[in-house]
């Protein structure tokens, strides 16, 4: 339906879309009414409420950044011309908003301190009535496209500003077409949080500090000389700017707005820095080591750091690229040198909300702040926030700048005392990393359990992949159908997985499924459509949700359990990775986590097929794990789902499938499967079965792609970090098994204890502790010890002397 024709229109028009619909969605988006429906599902089946798209609002963007700012527009639907908006965000924000030409109504998102989606609302008698319903996500600044954001031109000289050597104009740019005015102010922002740590009061602020320049053109850059701000402003470290249309009032935050990056404002920081930095940084640095002190230790509770860089990669259950370190966006790592990629820990940890950041160098070694500057490091404010979010330490990327960021300026950037900084952000090593366990489904479809064991089941419906009463996860698969020709020209019946649905502790529920005839993903949430075209990750309830291409979707949960889903070849691949607290705590078609592939194939009553069993065994051990009535987590949003899914046997006892091909020696298309599939079975029953090599090569792709995985999160054994001796060097950086470590002293000492150590297999290193000793020191050493020994000696001659003469004077006395 046009959205720019008028409301009794479009409301005509969807009597025609929808015939015999009753009822109204106002105030009942999600819910069945009467004989429609204002369920997101009701488009597709047809069955929605006249007024669906008035009262159920879609929004263009969907997203922006946390700091709001962003105008986004009411979609499908217009309004009274007389209405008078008003937009609530979380029950609580209230922002202004506004009817444009073609009344549609537009609102300002507002400034939050959380990421994810948002519930709005949007009143049109200004405020006395909130019956529209919609959502909102707010998106982590960092995150934010930098095309949507203000570019601080060397940014490197607004943050280092003041310091030796830097001084002059400064510039920032931005796109001129996202604010429409003529003229722009430019306002400088801050952020603090005050109260008393870990405490209620404990609170977070943006505060408007002042207006650097007003009525600015809007042309897209600004260039000015900066002074140092007045007190109490440049008590404020870190903030940004906002541009701003002239015409809004200074400190408005019911306004469209552009925000610059996060960073130090070195630039306005008062005429002391200017003065003498480092003197001015060494104190900060100080107060902040003495505040350190007094505040809880996190350490111990965060999560510890894979060991190698694959490792890392690898754990997507856990950890996540670091957009700050990217290997793949040219590692360009400002805080990390000689660092090529890092991660972050995904989620906060559990009373903290700390963050863990692990680094890696070219090597795959993990880098230690021990040894370098560009070290991982821990973080008490995590990054990426921690839910449920809105308040200290656990606000997205701002409590992380506050505590970890500008911190680490004072001490190591502004001046040269890292020794202060790494004493309470130390490098964790891997020595109590464990490796997360893997299991995969592909193809036709193949399954990997947890333990190695290795089936085909190729029954239709919907099955448990995985069920564990830890954390109450559920991974649930739907099956369809695949027909083929096999090699006697007949029909044989095979099924591929066509969509995967998840939840875990009453989060969110995910669901994944094919885009009919390609290998594109489609993500639900809640049953609803999930776009990522505006941003490549999802903070959602319970659960994280990345997708970079279309292909390709992970979902993180808290616990730790990460599931990758793939889009091949008419088909899913999916791995499941599960941490060690799932272990002997899982059921269903993955198997028992418990390192016995042996009593995999256990059924819901406990019983276990051998692990030889039949492949019509097998297919009844499959049929077992159908889901039950009420248990589903599929959305059903089309008659042939309906019909064939949700309306019939979880497992559909009709449908039988060809359980074993026969290999014909002369079938031409031998040579072709032999040169594609080598020794691997999965891929050459999946070639004769389909007829297919495309279908063929994606289940080789995805079984290679498994066993890399499982060979690249094989547990490693650190002997953890040694330091140089005082006085001494140490040449190398690696302290995983077989890695040796060499030992030297500086001119004038002398090296005691070994000079070469090599961390052994059973996670200790060889030799003993060296030490260096000064020549001096030696010498002293040496003279008291030979000093003593002439003693002794001297003592032992005079004894004997004295009791030789004694000896001497009783025979004389006998004979006198």
């Amino acid at each position: 339906v046009d959205p720019h024709l008028p409301r009794f229109l479009t409301q005509h028009l969807s009597f025609l879309l929808f015939p015999g619909a009753q009822g109204t969605c106002a105030n009942s988006c999600g819910q069945q009414v009467d004989s429609c429906s204002c369920h997101v599902t009701c488009t597709s089946l047809r069955s929605c409420c006249p007024d669906f798209q008035h009262f159920c609002l879609q929004v263009s963007p969907r997203s922006g950044t946390l700091m709001g700012g962003t105008d986004f527009v009411v979609l499908h639907t217009t309004f009274d011309p007389a209405s008078k908006v008003v937009c609530r965000f979380n029950q609580d924000v209230i922002t202004k908003g506004y009817l444009d030409q073609n009344n549609r109504s537009h609102c300002i998102s507002p400034l939050l301190y959380e990421t994810g989606r948002i519930p709005f609302s949007l009143s049109l008698d200004d405020g006395a009535t909130f019956n529209h319903t919609g959502s909102w996500s707010a998106v982590h600044h960092s995150k934010v496209a930098n095309s949507l954001k203000s570019v601080l031109v060397n940014p490197n000289n607004w943050q280092f500003y003041g310091t030796p050597g830097v001084a002059g104009a400064l510039t920032m740019t931005w796109n001129s077409s996202r604010l429409p005015a003529a003229t722009v102010n430019v306002e400088v922002w801050g952020y603090q949080e005050t109260g008393e740590p870990y405490s209620d009061s404990w609170a977070p602020e943006w505060h408007y500090l002042y207006t650097l320049d007003r009525d600015v053109p809007n042309s897209g850059t600004f260039t000015f000389t900066p002074n140092p701000a007045p007190k109490p402003y440049f008590l404020w470290e870190i903030g940004m700017l906002r541009i701003i249309p002239s015409d809004t009032s200074q400190g408005c935050l019911s306004s469209p707005a552009l925000w610059s990056p996060v960073h130090a404002m070195a630039w306005h920081l008062e005429e002391a820095f200017r003065r003498d930095s480092v003197a001015w940084s060494l104190d900060k640095c100080l107060k902040w080591h003495q505040t350190e002190e007094k505040l809880p230790n996190f350490l111990s509770e965060i999560a510890d750091c894979p060991c190698t860089l694959v490792q890392a990669r690898a754990d997507t259950g856990r950890f996540h690229t670091d957009y700050g370190c990217d290997i793949e966006k040219g590692s360009v790592c400002t805080y990390h040198p000689g660092a090529v990629h890092c991660v972050r820990a995904i989620q906060g940890s559990p009373q903290y909300a700390a963050g863990q950041q692990c680094c890696y160098d070219a090597t795959g070694a993990q880098i230690l702040t021990g040894d370098s500057i560009g070290g991982s490091t821990p973080d008490r404010g995590h990054d990426w926030g921690s839910p449920p979010y809105k308040n200290p330490p656990r606000v997205p990327g701002f409590s992380h700048w506050l505590y970890d960021v500008v911190t680490f300026h004072y001490c190591c950037l502004w001046s040269d005392n890292c020794y202060y900084y790494f004493t309470h952000r130390p490098s964790s090593d891997c020595r109590t990393y464990k490796p997360p366990s893997v299991a995969a489904v592909f193809g036709d479809p193949h399954f990997l359990t947890f333990d190695g064991a290795a089936f085909t089941f190729n029954g239709k419906g919907e099955y448990i992949l995985l069920k564990s009463m830890f954390q109450d996860l559920t991974v649930q698969g739907r099956t369809q159908p695949v027909s083929y020709e096999n090699v006697k020209g007949t029909t044989g019946k095979a099924t591929q997985f066509s969509a995967v649905a998840m939840q875990e502790d009453g989060s969110d529920v995910i669901e994944v499924r094919q885009i009919p005839n390609s290998e594109l993903l489609e993500v639900l949430l809640n049953q609803e459509v999930l776009s990522f075209e505006e941003q490549s990750w999802m903070d959602l309830k319970g659960v994280y949700v990345h997708s970079a291409v279309s292909q390709n979707v992970t979902v993180m949960f808290p616990s730790g359990a990460g599931v990758e889903v793939r889009g091949r070849a008419g088909g899913l691949a999916v791995t499941v990775l599960l941490p060690e607290e799932f272990w002997n705590r899982t059921q269903g078609l993955l198997g028992v986590l418990n390192g016995k592939a042996e009593d995999d194939f256990m059924r819901r009553d406990g019983t276990v097929l051998p692990s030889n069993a039949s492949p019509r065994n097998l297919f009844e051990f499959g049929a077992n794990w159908a889901i039950e009535n009420g248990s589903s987590l599929f959305t059903y949003d089309t008659e042939f789902l309906v019909n064939h899914y949700k309306n019939a046997d979880k497992h559909d006892q009709a449908f039988v499938p060809t359980f074993e091909l026969t290999y014909d020696p002369a079938d031409p298309l031998n040579p072709e499967v032999n040169q594609l599939c080598g020794d691997n079975s999965f891929c050459k029953f999946d070639a004769f079965a389909t007829r297919n090599l495309r279908v063929a090569n994606a289940t080789k792709v995805s079984n290679q792609g498994h066993t890399m995985l499982v060979q690249n999160l094989q547990p490693v054994i650190s002997c953890g970090w040694l330091p140089p001796p005082s006085n001494g060097r140490k040449e190398g950086t690696t302290y995983l098994v077989g890695s040796t470590l060499n030992f030297s002293c500086a001119a004038n000492y002398i090296l005691s204890g070994s000079s070469q150590r090599t961390c052994q297999p059973d996670g200790t290193w060889s030799g003993r502790n060296p030490y260096c000793v000064s020549d001096n020191t030696l010498g002293i050493i040496l003279g008291s010890v030979f000093g003593g020994l002439a003693l002794i000696i001297m003592i032992v001659l005079i004894y004997m002397h004295d009791r030789q003469k004694n000896s001497s004077g009783l025979v004389w006395g006998v004979k006198k």
